[in-house]
C-alpha cells in the first residue's frame, strides 16, 4: 500500500481527538485521519466562525507532526465566507491538507484549491468523490475539470468516499471499482485511499437482548477491491468511518435535549463490530455498564490490555476500577480499539 495504512473518517470532535491521541504511537504513525466538520446549519456569521474556530482547535491539538486532511462537506453556499477563512487557518496549521470535490459549491472548490496553492507548504489537496450507490460516470468530467483547475504542481489525494456500505449494497465492491478504474488514470494520486461506513446506527431493540454482532461489511467491501487484480492495487490505502455509521457525521453539530439515556461500547473482531448496551444515566447505571465491559472483555476475540488504550480502559471498567464512561468515553473507546486492530491488520497482510 501506498501512503498511510489506515484513512478513518473522523469528526472534529473531542472524543475522535482523544480516540486518536491514545492511540499507541506506532499505530497513530500509520493513521491518516480524514477529519470532517459536522454541519453548523442556521448559525449566524459570528456564531458560525466561532463554531468552526473550536472545530479546528480540537484537530489541532492532536494533528501537530503527521499529515491529514481536513474537509467541510456540508458547508453551504451561505457559508462561504467563513468557510474560506477556517481553510486558510487550517492550511497553516501543521501538516493538514485541505480537501473538496467534485458536487460541492463552486466558491468552497475555488477557496479551497486557491488556499492550497498560494500556502506553499506541499501539504497538496484531497478530493473527496462521494459514491453513496451506483458509480456516475459523469462524475469523471467533474473531476477532470477540478484537477485542471488545481493545476499541475498542486499534489493531489484521492479520497474514494463509499459512504455507506452495508448489507443492501451487496454490489459495493464493484462500483467501487469502476470508480477506481474512472479517476486513477486522470492524476498522479499522491495517496488513493478506498473510504466505507459499515456500521449502521444502533438502535434500541439491536442492542437489548445482549451482545449484537454486525458483519463488516466495510471490510468485505475492502477485499473485493483488494483481491481484484487491479493494476492500481499499489496504490490503494484502506478507509473507513470508524465505530460510527456514515450517517453520524451528517448530524447538526449542536445536540438535543442531552441525548438518550443508553449508548453503545463496540468492539471490533475480524468478521463483526460487537455490540453491548450501556446506560447514562438512571438507578443502575453503573453496575450495567461494567457488566457491558465484562461482556467484551469476555469474547475469545479481546485482544487484552497489551493491545492498547482501548483495551485498558475496557479491563478497568470490567474490573470495577475507575469510572464507567459516558458517549464520549464509549466513542473514543470505540474509535481506538479500532483504529489499532485495523492497522495491524493490515500490517499483518503486507
Amino acid at each position: 500500500m501506498a501512503g498511510p495504512l489506515h484513512v478513518p473518517v473522523l469528526p472534529t470532535r473531542p472524543h475522535a481527538a482523544d480516540a486518536y491521541r491514545r492511540l499507541h504511537p506506532d499505530v497513530q504513525r500509520a493513521v491518516a485521519p480524514l477529519w470532517t466538520l459536522p454541519p453548523h446549519a442556521g448559525l449566524p456569521p459570528s456564531a458560525l466562525a466561532v463554531a468552526l474556530e473550536k472545530d479546528l482547535a480540537v484537530v489541532a491539538q492532536v494533528q501537530r507532526y503527521s499529515p491529514a486532511w481536513f474537509d467541510a462537506p456540508f458547508a453551504d453556499e451561505t457559508q462561504t465566507g467563513a468557510i474560506a477563512s477556517i481553510l486558510r487557518k487550517a492550511a497553516a496549521t501543521g501538516p493538514l491538507r485541505l480537501v473538496t470535490g467534485p458536487g460541492r459549491p463552486l466558491a468552497q472548490q475555488v477557496s479551497a484549491l486557491e488556499t492550497a496553492l498560494r500556502s506553499g507548504n506541499g501539504n497538496g489537496i484531497g478530493v473527496r468523490v462521494r459514491v453513496p450507490g451506483e458509480w456516475d460516470f459523469a462524475v469523471t468530467e467533474q473531476v477532470r475539470d477540478l484537477l485542471g483547475r488545481a493545476g499541475p504542481t498542486l499534489r493531489v489525494d484521492l479520497l474514494l468516499d463509499m459512504a455507506g456500505v452495508l448489507a443492501d449494497r451487496p454490489d459495493a465492491g464493484k462500483e467501487a471499482l469502476r470508480a477506481l478504474d474512472a479517476l486513477v488514470p486522470l492524476a498522479p494520486w499522491r495517496t488513493v485511499a478506498t473510504i466505507a461506513g459499515g456500521v449502521r446506527p444502533a438502535t434500541l431493540d439491536m442492542v437489548d437482548p445482549g451482545l449484537r454482532e454486525e458483519p463488516r461489511t466495510e471490510w468485505e467491501m475492502w477485499r473485493e477491491v483488494a483481491d481484484s487484480g487491479r493494476a492500481c492495487l499499489p496504490l490503494l490505502t484502506y478507509g473507513d468511518y470508524g465505530v460510527l455509521s456514515a450517517a453520524a457525521l451528517a448530524r447538526d453539530a449542536r445536540s438535543g435535549n442531552g441525548g438518550p439515556p443508553w449508548g453503545v461500547l463496540r468492539y471490533t473482531t475480524e468478521r463483526s463490530h460487537v455490540l453491548v448496551k450501556t446506560l447514562a444515566k438512571g438507578e443502575g447505571r453503573i453496575a450495567h455498564n461494567r457488566a457491558a465491559a465484562q461482556q467484551l472483555t469476555a469474547l475469545p476475540d479481546f485482544r487484552g490490555a497489551v493491545a492498547g488504550a482501548a483495551e485498558v480502559w475496557l479491563r478497568d471498567c470490567a474490573s470495577g476500577v475507575g469510572g464507567t464512561g459516558n458517549f464520549g468515553t464509549w466513542n473514543w473507546v470505540g474509535n481506538a480499539q479500532h483504529m489499532t486492530y485495523v492497522v495491524n491488520s493490515l500490517r499483518f497482510e503486507q
